[in-house]
């Protein structure tokens, strides 16, 4: 079966997290952990790559590869509720979703919720969707198997897209050098060179018996992939327990006025994503959070399923009427949980497979 695989990467995640959220850093050569003279870079800006520092380099090398790089404390808890959000935007494509980490996941678009014809399409749109809502750039890498599309998505970062389309399968991964396979690292690379192995057409010399004894189980596994086999399906790891959206403002609002207005927005895009999905949820929530960062939320669960749009209106409105706003907001959110589902309803039809 051919699949549609999208590999969503987001680009230098903590490190963009923490230049979007302290406009001082923005253009600084950055590292997220560690410090001048212990720990480990967890992460690091685009600018300070250029002076070849990367995540998972000693501190002190780091500081001396870079005399400017500005260290930071890693934030997780933000991380992940950026990464929580990138998420929703996912699902409101296809429930075939199987993060990899908190900065990437593969996505399966074979037959996708929007009835988009293309995974080039849904790759944009999700692209275009990420940096509108939260701030962000990601790249997305498009092939028809797991392994293809994350090397792809690799190919034109930052904030890029790259796409290998069935036909070009063979003639990419014959080009393509060992060192760069995923899944072959650094001491398999070497045995591979001193066996005459520099690149897919290479690789494909060898027989299965051949890659078995030389690679052992392993030997399957570089057999298939080398010939553009890769029968992975993508796994979602978890049942969705939430829908939600939220925005985070270039200009806080503190009237009701402005609160009601902005949040209707942010209502329509979750009730969409809700929409799509086979959930009837019981509980719906807003989140609110001020200039300083203090955070709130509220939540109203009713015996009725929410089954339209205006109910869920009426209750987040009830919600954000019910507000004592003190100071200045400059993120609002709502969402729908507490879940029961329906028994998804399964279609045989004959899938178009644009790339």
């Amino acid at each position: 079966m051919i699949r549609k695989i999208i590999h969503v990467d987001m680009d230098a995640f903590f490190a963009s997290v923490e230049q979007m959220d302290n406009p001082a850093l923005r253009g600084k050569a950055v590292a997220v952990g560690g410090n001048r003279e212990r720990g480990v870079v967890a992460a690091a800006s685009y600018e300070a790559r250029k002076f070849g520092v990367f995540s998972a380099m000693p501190s002190k090398i780091a500081a001396a590869k870079c005399k400017d790089l500005i260290f930071v404390k890693p934030r997780f808890e933000r991380y992940k509720e950026l990464s929580h959000q990138i998420r929703e935007i996912f699902y409101s494509h296809t429930d075939l979703v199987e993060p990899l980490s908190l900065d990437e996941a593969y996505l399966d678009v074979t037959q996708n919720k929007q009835g988009i014809e293309t995974a080039t399409e849904i790759a944009l749109d999700i692209k275009e969707t990420i940096k509108r809502e939260i701030g962000l750039t990601a790249s997305a890498g498009i092939s028809i198997n797991k392994f293809l599309a994350k090397i792809a998505s690799d190919y034109r970062k930052p904030d890029g897209i790259f796409i290998i389309k069935p036909h070009q399968v063979e003639k990419f991964i014959e080009a393509l050098q060992v060192k760069k396979f995923f899944g072959v690292g650094k001491v398999t690379a070497e045995k591979m060179h001193k066996m005459g192995i520099f690149h897919g057409k290479d690789l494909k010399r060898y027989s299965l018996p051949e890659m078995l004894s030389y690679f052992g189980k392993q030997g399957k596994y570089y057999y298939e992939i080398c010939r553009g086999i890769d029968n992975r399906a993508v796994n979602p790891n978890r049942i969705r327990k939430s829908v939600g959206a939220e925005n985070t403002f270039s200009e806080s609002v503190f009237t009701k006025s402005e609160i009601i207005e902005k949040m209707l927005l942010i209502v329509s895009t979750c009730w969409k994503r809700y929409d799509q999905t086979n959930a009837k949820a019981h509980t719906i929530s807003i989140k609110v959070k001020f200039d300083d960062f203090t955070q709130i939320t509220r939540s109203k669960t009713i015996p009725l399923a929410v089954e339209t749009e205006t109910v869920f209106k009426d209750i987040v409105l009830q919600l954000i009427d019910e507000l004592t706003v003190i100071q200045k907001i400059r993120l609002l959110g709502c969402s729908l949980s507490n879940f029961e589902w329906e028994e998804r309803k399964v279609e045989v039809e004959q899938l178009t497979l644009g790339f």
